[in-house]
């Protein structure tokens, strides 16, 4: 596991988050395939927002509302959203793209179909 730092474009949003980038996931739903995520599930516990405040962001619900899609009021960005796993836990999902000097290249990419749920 490593830590990485994140944000939004314009730098409003930053975090820290502890992950290991073995993999990540690319969903076809309808928010996730249109914005183009390439996001990796982690505990809630292993973030960190050290710049901005949730309250200041901007969320958006859609389909059975899970999932908090957190972005950024200045420049739009949605660098993560907040939610609960399967386990009920709760977790973040990192859009990795928005992760500091990570070669996403490297990162195996896994298919979900969010469009048959």
């Amino acid at each position: 596991m490593k830590t990485y730092t994140g944000g939004c474009q314009c730098g409003a949003v930053r975090y820290e988050a502890q992950a290991n980038l073995d993999s990540a996931m690319s969903c076809n739903c309808s928010h996730c395939g249109k914005k183009g995520f390439l996001l990796k599930f982690i505990p809630s516990e292993f973030f960190t927002l050290t710049k901005g405040d949730e309250s200041t962001l901007t969320e958006y619900l859609f389909n059975k509302k899970h999932i908090r899609h957190l972005f950024c009021p200045a420049c739009g960005v949605q660098s993560y959203a907040r939610g609960k796993g399967v386990n009920g836990a709760e977790m973040i999902a990192l859009n990795i793209r928005c992760l500091d000097d990570v070669d996403l290249n490297s990162i195996p990419v896994t298919k979900f179909d969010g469009k048959k749920l």
